[in-house]
């Protein structure tokens, strides 16, 4: 056997016993006529000694080693005489008697430590070596568990694992799909899904009434922190529910993770509607770890001279306690924050609240103390506290704005402890929204959810009215997962196609296979969708779902480490029948 142990388990009780280790060497160190190695192993780290006195020839092979270097020893567990608390197995040593060089390395490009050297590209290139690193593995560690728990839930709640195929039809009304050309059917495309959306509700048709899949799915779209051209989804659907049924069987899905994962009992989630998310927190993806509420303003400080103020549609502040001794300095980069092009505003007004009660505003001479207290009272500000403003011609946009400086403020007063989870369910979702660029109503989740029943009488008088039975649940101001009730009438789906602009034959030239199922007679049925890489990244309080990746895209939508995407040669683009005009 190359090994009768791993480099994680060895403890005071094994002292006595000779055992065989294999791994890389992570460290070497010489101190007189000692050499000491840490060796590394996915389960942990084993210190080595090597004295010269007792077997010079020995010590001087392993002072001849370099990092990386994959070796097997065989030797006596001992007490260690310099314990090292902070490691498992920092209570013993191994008294090599015996080392094989399995394979010479040479020298890596950065550290392969917790604390490490390289930069981001840098790492990304040598993934494989990253990942040798513990902080990097053991997220992939979590995303193992929490897979396996998932799947364990389901299981017990009588879901069916299906695999759906990967190469299917391009479809609008998403984002932009990868393409891949057909050889057999030349100047033909499949489309890499989406998501599996359409091929669960099939499922639902054939009566596989609890359906899961945890899938890969394909946008292309531009990156950020929380995506990825391609990602994992926790997919899922099912068949005669409403609402509650869904949104109770995954909450007890997501308490099951947080307790087997984190040890967390998750109370009952509450539940927020659209509407309100944007009217108190300009996001439907809340950060409710903290409060800072919105305040409308536009009673108290609409009407006192100041143009700004009086010509605004939106005029809504946040109170941020116990920030009145931000200084002018910190006042000004907030300013300059929210004036950011990513953010939009064209400034910012403040107010202190004083030791003694009175106001301090920054445009003190527009408003008298009388108004200024009104503002305190609306704000519900006290002594110490700090009142921010924002005001503008665009009531969503604006709200949009201030939820941007209250995440900041947030930030900086410490109140998103990665280490604390607010969940709640986001309902009520419009079911369209406007596209400027589209010059039409788009639908907000997909053209297969269900509006709110009471709502269909608006789908002929006013559209942009209609509630859509859909749902997201929010975990620290990151969308983890959504879905909806669908739509299951064939005669329903078709008015919704209508609507979206889509012409009886274009209907059915893309959904046809669909609304051809439902006449076959389709049962309710209603899912959602997680994003695996976004809960594993919350679990493991990462600031990217790259980090949970074992090998992501950088922020380019490349892969470094491959080299992809590449080009291909003549002869491949002569078999797929296209022809590419590379211009410099």
């Amino acid at each position: 056997m190359y090994r009768t142990t791993t480099c994680g388990e060895l403890r005071a009780a094994n002292i006595g016993q000779t055992v065989t280790l294999a791994g890389w060497v992570q460290r070497i160190r010489k101190m007189g006529g000692m050499t000491f190695i840490d060796l590394r192993d996915r389960y942990g780290i084993t210190q080595l000694a090597f004295n010269q006195e007792v077997d010079s020839e020995l010590c001087d092979k392993a002072n001849h080693l370099g990092r990386e270097y994959v070796i097997q020893i065989t030797g006596a567990v001992a007490e260690r005489y310099s314990k090292n608390a902070n490691m498992p197995t920092g209570d013993v040593e191994i008294i090599v008697s015996e080392l094989n060089v399995l394979n010479e390395a040479a020298t890596p490009p950065f550290t392969i430590e917790d604390e490490t050297d390289g930069g981001d590209d840098l790492r990304m290139k040598y993934r494989y070596l990253d990942l040798r690193r513990a902080c990097v593995r053991k997220n992939l560690e979590l995303r193992h568990k929490m897979a396996f728990e998932v799947r364990r839930y389901l299981d017990e709640q009588g879901f069916l694992e299906v695999e759906t195929p990967v190469l299917v039809n391009s479809t609008p009304e998403g984002a932009r799909d990868f393409v891949v050309p057909s050889r057999m059917n030349q100047g033909q495309f499949y489309a890499l899904p989406q998501s599996p959306q359409t091929l669960k509700q099939l499922l639902m048709v054939s009566g596989f009434d609890r359906y899961f899949q945890i899938v890969k799915c394909f946008r292309d779209e531009d990156l950020r922190a929380d995506r990825q051209p391609e990602f994992t989804q926790i997919d899922c659907e099912m068949s005669f529910v409403e609402q509650e049924d869904i949104l109770n069987m995954f909450e007890g899905m997501s308490r099951h993770l947080f307790k087997a994962i984190k040890g967390i009992d998750l109370p009952k989630l509450p539940r927020m509607t659209w509407h309100d998310a944007m009217k108190f927190y300009g996001s439907d993806k809340p950060d409710t770890r903290f409060d800072m509420r919105f305040v409308e303003l536009m009673d108290v400080l609409k009407g006192h001279g100041f143009s700004v103020f009086d010509e605004a549609a939106y005029i809504g502040g946040i109170c941020a306690k116990g920030a009145a001794s931000y200084t002018r300095k910190q006042l000004d980069a907030l300013t300059e924050f929210v004036k950011r092009p990513q953010i939009g505003a064209k400034g910012m007004v403040y107010a202190r609240v004083e030791a003694d009660g009175s106001v301090k505003s920054s445009v003190d001479k527009f408003y008298t103390q009388d108004v200024l207290q009104q503002l305190k009272t609306a704000m519900q500000a006290e002594a110490g506290d700090l009142i921010l403003i924002l005001s503008g011609a665009d009531a969503m946009k604006t709200r949009k704005q201030l939820c941007e400086l209250r995440l900041e403020m947030g930030s900086q007063l410490g109140l998103r402890d990665k280490n604390k989870f607010s969940c709640l369910w986001v309902i009520d979702f419009p079911m369209y929204e406007w596209s400027d660029e589209e010059q039409r109503l788009m639908a907000m989740h997909h053209p297969f959810t269900a509006p709110k029943p009471e709502d269909i009488p608006l789908l002929d008088t006013d559209p942009a009215a209609v509630r859509a039975n859909a749902y997201d649940m929010v975990i620290n101001g990151v969308e983890v997962g959504g879905g909806s009730i669908r739509i299951h009438d064939a005669k329903l789906q078709e008015k919704v196609f209508e609507i979206l602009g889509f012409t009886p034959e274009q209907a059915q030239a893309k959904f046809g296979f669909l609304m051809n199922a439902f006449k076959f007679g389709a049962p309710p049925h209603g899912g959602l969708a997680y994003g695996l890489d976004r809960f594993v990244s919350l679990f493991a309080g990462l600031d990217s779902i790259r980090d949970c990746i074992a090998f992501p895209k950088n922020n380019s939508g490349r892969d470094v480490m491959l080299d992809a995407p590449g080009f291909i040669d003549q002869s491949q683009l002569d078999e797929l029948g296209l022809k590419i005009d590379l211009k410099e």
